[in-house]
């Protein structure tokens, strides 16, 4: 008898913690949620939003964790919907038969095994009234937002949304909402919306304060940003400020916060944060292609380097290692200076030494430029410079062929595509025009040079794309033995022809090959994933070279054809795998292949 005491305190000690512990005991829940007459659609979102039907995903186990997830779902359910156009709702949510509202979270239950929600979803409402007051001039208001219209929270939030845009575009930045009346008329089904608006004070820009820790110098800033001190108030305008300090690279933050009082004298200022981008960036390319050998190529930039924004890209490339060609390569140097001129303008520095080794001609080039730059949006630049450039070259014409050229190169890019390393639509066109003035007995003339692309996914959403090349070239002026080789157009290769040997295309001189003074590229591509990071490729190219200015009958011409393999690598685009062979023309004797991280274009 003297042994019972002890196992009696411990089963006292036992049922004591069993009931201390019991709102926390942790048990399968079992769930449902029911709303007849509801769309399939609607009952899969309120299931989705549900802290009660989602409880396991979320970790809620406990019955009171289970009870704080039954009273939040009833304002959830009901916004949801509100937003789908039912505004006399019924909501029950039980919990082990007992509706959770009417449980106090002092009694919980020492366990809750089933909860069940049924939604009534009621009718759904129309707009009686919709009104949205007063309006700025032009400012329209959503196709939601009318009387007849199914009426939702949504198309509310919209209609204010843009009632008060149309305000702040037209110059009144403080613009918002002075009322607002939602009257629900159950026995029509009609819900009337009555929103005002205060306009507030048509404002100016006034100053803008730089903050934050940036190295650029404040004049640089202001000259970059154009800021619109004394013009009416525009966020599009403010938009166009933070979009010209970004394009510098300089900066990793650029904030421009409009102050929340007003001066008043009628301006508003704004308060500019800066946080600047590492100093130094370095880069590395590889390509490699089965006859050409492996290219690699390193950019070296310094931003900011004299602390007004300016930008200095080195570019270095190493050319044609194990491949047939001696080993060739280039160096060059861009300096761009974003505060010379106004502020979607500036100027820029380039200089460059090349030597290209290649089976029909050697060149080594000099040059340097002094230009200026306009870019009219994110998508569209122009570009214009001057400056020099020397040609030493050994080709089919001759040997040791010196040229000495002023140069005017002009150039335009428009680019619309989605992506810049792996497009699935849009289109991209870039223009050259570069007239050239021979000095010491060189002859005068005129490049032009065009490539434009085109993509199209045929509304697949990208799992299925069409591209489309089509390269022009042409010089005018000079016969073909008084240009530079590296002036005139040569065809085959990775940027012109898969399957044909490198500039393997050209015109029959004597024994040798030199390049056409025109030319003509077509590619086209049909790329297909097959999952969501590897596709398969398409492709013919065909190209054109020809002695005259413009192509004519007799050119000479080549294609090639072949398939290939992306792997998506994110921002960096594909991994890109080429094998081609030549379909027509006298330049090709086999299979090719090319490897690259990029589209082919």
């Amino acid at each position: 008898m003297q042994g019972s005491k002890p196992q009696g305190r411990l089963r006292r000690w036992l049922s004591v913690a069993v009931v201390a512990l019991a709102p926390n005991v942790s048990l399968a829940l079992e769930t449902s949620l029911t709303a007849p007459g509801a769309s399939k659609e609607l009952v899969d979102r309120l299931k989705e939003t549900s802290s009660v039907t989602t409880a396991e995903e979320r970790g809620l186990d406990t019955p009171l964790e289970i009870l704080s997830a039954a009273l939040s779902d009833y304002r959830t359910i009901v916004q949801i919907l509100y937003d789908e156009g039912y505004f006399s709702p019924v909501v029950s949510i039980k919990l082990d038969g007992q509706e959770a509202a009417e449980i106090s979270s002092l009694t919980v239950p020492a366990k809750i095994d089933r909860a069940a929600i049924t939604v009534e979803t009621g009718p759904s409402f129309k707009f009686g009234t919709a009104t949205v007051q007063p309006l700025a001039p032009e400012t329209v208001l959503p196709e939601e937002f009318a009387t007849g219209k199914l009426a939702t929270t949504g198309a509310i939030q919209q209609a204010t949304s843009a009632g008060v845009q149309g305000w702040r575009d037209a110059g009144h930045a403080k613009a918002g909402v002075a009322g607002q009346t939602v009257i629900a008329r159950h026995s029509q089904a009609q819900l009337d919306a009555q929103v005002t608006l205060e306009p507030g004070r048509r404002l100016t820009f006034g100053k803008m304060f730089i903050k934050g820790d940036t190295d650029v110098r404040h004049r640089s800033i202001e000259k970059i940003a154009g800021f619109p001190s004394g013009e009416v108030y525009s966020p599009e305008k403010i938009q166009k400020v933070g979009t010209r300090l970004r394009r510098t690279g300089t900066f990793n933050v650029v904030s421009l916060q409009e102050r929340e009082t007003p001066n008043s004298d009628g301006t508003l200022d704004f308060d500019a944060t800066f946080e600047d981008l590492p100093k130094r960036r370095l880069t590395f390319g590889v390509e490699l292609a089965s006859r050409d050998g492996v290219d690699v190529t390193a950019t070296w930039t310094h931003r900011n380097m004299f602390k007004r924004a300016e930008r200095l890209r080195f570019e270095a490339a190493i050319r044609n290692i194990g491949g047939a060609e001696d080993i060739d390569g280039r160096i060059g140097l861009r300096l761009d200076q974003p505060d010379r001129l106004g502020p979607d303008d500036n100027t820029f520095w380039s200089a460059l030494l090349e030597r290209r080794n290649t089976e029909n001609y050697n060149v080594s080039v000099a040059s340097l430029a002094y230009g200026a730059r306009r870019t009219f949006s994110d998508n569209l630049y122009a570009e214009a410079s001057a400056g020099f450039q020397l040609s030493n070259a050994d080709d089919a014409y001759g040997s040791g062929r010196k040229f000495r050229y002023f140069i005017l190169p002009f150039r335009s890019e428009w680019d619309q595509r989605d992506s810049k390393v792996s497009a699935t639509r849009g289109f991209y066109l870039d223009s050259q025009v570069m007239p050239f003035v021979g000095i010491s007995g060189t002859d005068t003339g005129i490049r032009l040079f065009f490539d434009g692309r085109a993509y199209t996914s045929l509304g697949t959403g990208g799992r299925i794309v069409l591209a489309g090349r089509a390269q022009l070239g042409s010089v005018i002026g000079p016969p073909a033995d008084g240009v530079t080789p590296d002036f005139l157009f040569f065809s085959g290769g990775a940027g012109t022809v898969r399957g044909q040997p490198f500039e393997s295309l050209g015109i029959p001189v004597g024994t040798g090959i030199a390049g056409g003074k025109s030319f003509i590229g077509l590619s086209g591509e049909i790329r297909g994933k097959i999952t969501d990071s590897l596709s398969l490729v398409g492709f013919y190219d065909y190209g054109v070279v020809d002695t005259s200015s413009f192509i004519g009958s007799g050119a000479e011409d080549h294609a090639g054809a072949g398939i290939g393999v992306r792997y998506d690598l994110g921002g960096f685009g594909p991994l890109r795998l080429d094998l081609a062979y030549p379909v027509s023309g006298p330049t090709g004797d086999g299979l090719q292949f090319y490897i690259g991280i990029g589209q082919a274009f």
